[in-house]
């Protein structure tokens, strides 16, 4: 019961910081204190606290389609909890993807946090969870809950911007959580997030934890023409699945989930979540999370092998971005590359001393563009 007394212990802590404000006020202001003591970041940089096993390295890199449209986050002591870090990437579509992913980095964290002390707050644990599988059961429903409600919460937030529409708009929501020895993933679109694990022989391998949401999967399909929707491929994109209106030819969206879009919400496009739950071991070394930038050039293997390979985890995610637009030039000709935008969080490990003396290792750092 250790986990969750410490849990409990730390969401009193946090609300005890604002203890006259309301729950959203409270975590606005864990959300400041964040942004002060270094702990949150939202460009391309490092994220390292000082006796953390975590260490994030996030980068992000315009293509030649215009103006970048993806967004990253990266909060360490998420909700004053020293075991829980967030992660975020997010992919934006269309005329106002930029504003659209952006409005979704900013609001998502906080929006979680808030639901997931609000759900901690009201669900008590069963004196029969004698087991550790239990237990651990119940926080992960806890935190689907959380995501579910929170990404439904973010997605009614972007229908009321006055500033830009969100009807042929949209983005991916790409989110981790790590709490202690358990990772939550909730994925929404076609960003996708890729363990390093080492296999019994040593060798590093890949795994993928979330699933590319893309409109020819069976039950996305399914459900998109019981909306009324369309799914098929123009004569010049053979294989790139798109979902389209039922008389019009638009919008083309080549994901079957997303934020926005309110132009297809009625004709199957959802903005609910795939979230899972992965136990972190020690052979897990990092995830990656990652746009499709990345992956359309790069496979799952290549790209743990780069990060693996880097000589300086602090610039394993520009690397990462870097093999990548190479592999746009290469394989791609002809066509703009896409942006390109990842995040590396190391789970055991901090960056060599070397590194900790370059850049230091209690607030985050942004990189030279």
């Amino acid at each position: 019961m250790g986990r969750f007394s410490d849990m409990f212990n730390g969401m009193a802590k946090s609300l005890s910081i604002k203890k006259r404000k309301t729950e959203n006020e409270c975590v606005e202001a864990l959300l400041k204190d964040a942004k002060r003591t270094g702990k949150l970041l939202r460009s391309s940089g490092v994220v390292n606290v000082d006796g953390s096993q975590n260490f994030a390295s996030l980068f992000s890199r315009r293509g030649e389609k215009g103006a970048n449209q993806d967004r990253l986050v990266a909060w360490e002591e998420f909700g004053c909890q020293e075991d829980m870090m967030f992660c975020g990437v997010f992919d934006g579509h269309g005329e106002w993807g930029h504003l659209v992913a952006k409005k979704a980095r900013d609001s998502m964290p906080a929006s979680l946090l808030c639901r997931w002390q609000d759900t901690l707050a009201h669900t008590s644990i069963d004196s029969d969870f004698d087991l550790d599988s239990d237990r651990k059961l119940h926080a992960f429903n806890v935190w689907k809950q959380s995501f579910i409600e929170t990404c439904a919460a973010v997605d009614q937030e972007l229908a009321l911007q006055q500033n830009f529409d969100s009807c042929y708009s949209g983005s991916t929501a790409l989110s981790v959580v790590r709490q202690g020895d358990m990772l939550i993933v909730a994925n929404i679109g076609d960003s996708r997030a890729v363990l390093g694990s080492r296999s019994e022989d040593g060798s590093l391998v890949a795994v993928q934890l979330t699933v590319d949401f893309k409109p020819n999967i069976t039950q996305e399909a399914e459900r998109i023409t019981r909306c009324n929707g369309r799914v098929f491929c123009l004569e010049d994109e053979p294989g790139v699945y798109r979902v389209w209106l039922p008389h019009e030819e638009s919008p083309g969206l080549a994901m079957s989930r997303a934020l926005g879009d309110y132009c297809v919400k009625g004709h199957g496009l959802i903005s609910v979540p795939d979230v899972r739950q992965w136990p972190i071991s020690s052979k897990d070394q990092f995830v990656i999370l990652a746009t499709d930038g990345v992956w359309d050039v790069v496979s799952n293997q290549e790209a743990v092998e780069i990060v693996s390979s880097a000589p300086d985890k602090a610039k394993s995610a520009r690397r990462l971005a870097d093999c990548a637009a190479r592999a746009w030039k290469r394989t791609r000709r002809g066509y703009a590359a896409d942006d390109i935008s990842a995040i590396c969080l190391f789970f055991h490990s901090s960056p060599s001393s070397h590194e900790a003396k370059s850049q230091g290792n209690s607030s985050p750092h942004k990189l030279a563009l």
